[in-house]
């Protein structure tokens, strides 16, 4: 998404984004495609960092296992499968499209990969030891709310049944796209 090189440096991540932020930020007038870019261009920025961070080498991260092209997964891009990673991408069925991926913090795990593809929320709380992905079909969602804190926003999403969760730690841009796919209608 980006467009660098698998190994590339933290200052050549950096650049690239920069670049494409330029060119796609809604406040340049890019409008609606603007914004859409925008938080997909945030998302890829996110996931690499996430990655280096995990991975203070830098080295690459291998595909995950079983995710080649026509395997699990195999109808989405590369990048979006290494951040998906094998445990999401189990959960999904055969070509469900995602939208978004994202990292984000719970209060059950601060190390969280948020997902949204075009009919439910999927996210992995990476630090649990069982249960690990959990699922929120669009029709269960009653309210959808954003709360911005300083720089980031948090995103909470109640459903029908009154249950709660609050995704911490979004960008503005990535927290408006995902909030806009599931609101109710």
């Amino acid at each position: 998404m980006l467009g660098v090189r698998p190994g590339s440096t933290e200052q050549e991540v950096a650049a690239a984004y920069k670049q494409l932020a330029k060119q796609w930020h809604p406040d340049r007038g890019a409008g609606e495609e603007g914004t859409r870019r925008m938080a997909e261009i945030n998302v890829a920025y996110d996931v690499l960092r996430a990655g280096d961070a995990r991975d203070p080498a830098g080295a690459t991260a291998p595909e995950p296992e079983g995710t080649r092209r026509g395997g699990l997964g195999g109808w989405l891009p590369q990048w979006m499968r290494r951040a998906l990673g094998y445990e999401l991408l189990q959960s999904l069925t055969e070509g469900e499209e995602v939208l978004v991926v994202t990292p984000a913090s719970m209060s059950a795990s601060p190390r969280t990969i948020l997902a949204v593809t075009e009919r439910r929320l999927l996210w992995l709380l990476d630090d649990a030891v069982v249960a690990r992905v959990r699922s929120l079909p669009f029709r269960d969602v009653a309210i959808v709310q954003e709360r911005r804190r300083r720089r980031h926003v948090s995103l909470t999403v109640r459903t029908l049944t009154g249950r709660r969760h609050v995704f911490h730690e979004l960008r503005p841009h990535t927290a408006a796209t995902i909030a806009k796919h599931v609101r109710p209608a």
